[in-house]
């Protein structure tokens, strides 16, 4: 199984979407995960994390929230919002930092 840094490394942008099974607003981030997902296609990974059964990886990286959604390039974390955020909002992110190189 691979770790935490070998997925923050395994492409050169990261989406990770730290959720909880119980949580309503992370239900609502799936659909529009899947909408950033088909927008973007390869220029990032989109990995999604339940905080219940990751709770060290949660502490370590301080999400008090769910859904905690953070943005790695090239392993360091270069964005993070907790909350729903729009796919747009995403995509336009994605897009701004695949394109700071």
């Amino acid at each position: 199984m691979s770790t935490f840094k070998d997925l923050i490394q395994s492409n050169p942008l990261v989406l990770i979407d730290f959720y909880a099974d119980w949580c309503g607003p992370c239900k609502m981030m799936g659909p529009i995960l899947k909408q950033v997902k088909d927008q973007i296609g390869e220029s990032a990974n989109i990995i999604k994390i339940d905080v219940d059964q990751n709770q060290a990886l949660a502490a370590k990286y301080q999400v008090r929230g769910v859904p905690t959604l953070m943005l790695f390039k090239d392993g360091q974390q270069v964005w993070r919002q907790s909350g729903v955020v729009q796919a747009n909002d995403l995509i336009r992110l994605i897009q701004s930092q695949a394109q700071v190189e």
